[in-house]
């Protein structure tokens, strides 16, 4: 028998090392398949919220004024206030406002602040009075969570 190494072959202490080298690549490579999978699985996730965020933003609604004032009007100043003893007309004469016939989209809103946009059925005075009501919403009245997702855009 020849005691001699083979020209081209691993050496005796080699196929442990090769053995060890091969399984670490291996691990490896699956941690990175398994975080790559976690990743894709997130971002396929996190769309789908989005867009439903998105939606939900532009289908939400606010009343003017909310369902504890109803019957109330909105004066220039965007308060809420009593009829005036003309009523509706009041409205012509400079007096408050009645209220709209259905809550303004969370998108009718956003065009109103972003685009110039009357908030449908409106005039001027009686747009800039709602939208004034609107920006002093705060927090536990109707329609304030929808007024904040107009403000803050996802995307």
């Amino acid at each position: 028998m020849d005691d001699t190494p083979p020209e081209h072959g691993p050496m005796p202490e080699e196929p442990a090392t090769a053995t060890a080298s091969a399984s670490a690549s291996s691990v490896t490579s699956r941690r990175m398949l398994m975080l790559g999978a976690a990743g894709a699985s997130t971002v396929i996730a996190i769309r789908p919220a989005l867009a439903n965020t998105t939606a939900s933003v532009l289908t939400c609604q606010i009343p003017v004024p909310g369902p504890g004032n109803a019957g109330k009007y909105i004066d220039r100043n965007g308060n809420v206030v009593d009829p005036g003893p003309l009523g509706p007309l009041g409205a012509l004469f400079g007096g408050p406002y009645p209220p709209p016939s259905r809550p303004f989209t969370g998108e009718e809103v956003r065009d109103a602040l972003y685009k110039g946009v009357y908030l449908p059925g409106t005039t001027y005075y009686s747009n800039d009075a709602y939208l004034k009501y609107i920006k002093k919403l705060s927090g536990g009245q109707s329609g304030y969570t929808c007024f904040l997702s107009i403000q803050n855009p996802r995307g």
